[in-house]
């Protein structure tokens, strides 16, 4: 497996721009089995969990071309509605699928997911809401089998015990077919949800509410082709806040989507970071000589995301102070803290609470990625620690961030990726500083 080293201690300047957001892309390009017709998606991030769903979808008969970030997708001949284990091991999000090809073919069968080992993360609320529709649900060999009634899915109220992200997806897809109204309560938030939204409205969907915890669809008996361009990723955006706040770097973050990450901004401008917005997309962030102890906890959007609790760790561990980290969302996601210890943090962890006790310095070690955020958090201790480590695992990485090393060495990191052939991918950076830049 590929691996990157990294020697510490650069304060990273210089410009970067955000690609397109993953978790934006996967549900898009899973709406376009709604319909028969043409459909285009750009700014697709060039990453492995789109390659996935790609694979996906061409194994039920999606033809696909790709000219850089913007796919052209024909839905018009599928010739299977089964999704194989063999692919749908390898990312959770392909049980997105699920709700489209129910709603436009009336049957599906889909091998349970997997994706990153942080928690049980059943899909009971995406089978529930289908069934609530109408459709007959068998779990089988490791395989969900949905059937909808004869005449198609049926609109219906549907209240989730606590927010999902991919049931909230799932069950919006699917309703945008089904005959009357289907009411979504207690719905998920994120951007998103909202970006989903827009998309299967380009397509004629009738929908009201997204971006709240009440979601309306009219049920429509067709969809047309799909148009959309995929937002910028906020998590990579945030990201990269993290490595300027740990690494007292000074970055022009570009394309990103300030009002998605107010909440994250908050609490990095409260550990000393100078932010400022650069325009209607673009964000300067200063780090800080000594960052300030903050406590967070984990929430469903608008609250501070499960996926840069690892990044905000990593800074933490810099920190002046004591910080409470509660990780309120999955269960097994503290799986970073013994790689930071092992690079000098002191970390205690009491179930689903970390106290992080700030040190004078980090040092470089060889370290193992558990996860894909785990993955970034530990590049960002690698980056301000003293001396060389080494990240093991990085195919997680390479799940959720589009050429990081590229990215990080443009900003001044030394950094490279060491293939499993042992031979090393030398990074030529382009560094351009916010100031040549007429910031």
């Amino acid at each position: 497996m590929d691996k990157l080293v990294i020697e510490g201690g650069a304060k990273l300047q210089g410009i970067v721009e955000i690609s397109g957001s993953k978790n934006a892309s996967l549900p898009v390009l899973a709406a376009t089995l709604l319909t028969a017709e043409e459909s285009i998606v750009e700014n697709v991030p060039a990453l492995n969990d789109v390659q996935t769903l790609s694979q996906l979808l061409r194994s039920l008969g999606s033809q696909i071309t790709r000219d850089e970030g913007v796919f052209l997708i024909s839905n018009q001949d599928i010739h299977s509605v089964e999704a194989e284990y063999d692919i749908v091991r390898k990312m959770r999000a392909s049980v997105l699928v699920l709700g489209p090809l129910v709603a436009r073919f009336g049957k599906a069968r889909v091998s349970l997911p997997g994706g990153c080992a942080i928690g049980a993360r059943p899909i009971d609320m995406h089978l529930r809401g289908l069934e609530q529709m109408g459709a007959k649900v068998v779990l089988e060999h490791g395989y969900v089998e949905a059937t909808a009634p004869e005449g198609g899915l049926v609109g219906t109220r549907i209240v989730f015990e606590i927010p999902s992200v991919g049931a909230t997806e799932n069950l919006m897809m699917a309703a945008c077919l089904a005959s009357g109204t289907t009411v979504i309560e207690n719905a998920a938030c994120e951007p998103e949800i909202e970006e989903l939204a827009r998309a299967l409205s380009s397509m004629g969907a009738k929908i009201q509410g997204a971006g709240t915890n009440v979601i309306q669809i009219d049920g429509v008996s067709s969809l047309s082709g799909l148009q959309h361009c995929v937002e910028a990723d906020r998590i990579e955006g945030a990201t990269f806040v993290a490595i300027a706040a740990a690494t007292q770097g000074d970055l022009l973050i570009k394309n990103i989507q300030l009002n998605h990450l107010e909440n994250i901004l908050m609490r990095f401008q409260e550990a000393g970071c100078e932010i400022s917005p650069e325009g209607a997309n673009a964000l300067r962030v200063r780090g800080p000589e000594k960052l300030k102890n903050i406590d967070i906890q984990t929430a469903p959007y608008p609250g501070f995301p499960t996926d840069m609790q690892a990044q905000f760790m990593a800074c933490m561990c810099l920190a002046d102070g004591i910080s409470h980290i509660e990780e309120d969302i999955w269960e097994n996601r503290f799986m970073h803290t013994p790689e930071l210890v092992r690079m000098g943090a002191d970390i205690s962890m009491n179930g689903n609470l970390a106290v992080v006790r700030g040190v004078s310095k980090l040092t470089g070690a060889s370290v193992m990625a558990t996860d894909l955020r785990a993955s970034a958090g530990l590049i960002i201790a690698a980056l301000a620690a003293e001396g060389v480590s080494e990240i093991l695992r990085i195919y997680h990485l390479d799940r959720g961030y589009v050429k990081i090393e590229e990215k990080l060495s443009n900003l001044g990191a030394c950094i490279k990726r060491v293939k499993q052939d042992g031979s090393s991918v030398v990074i030529q950076p382009h560094i351009v500083m916010p100031a040549e830049a007429g910031i």
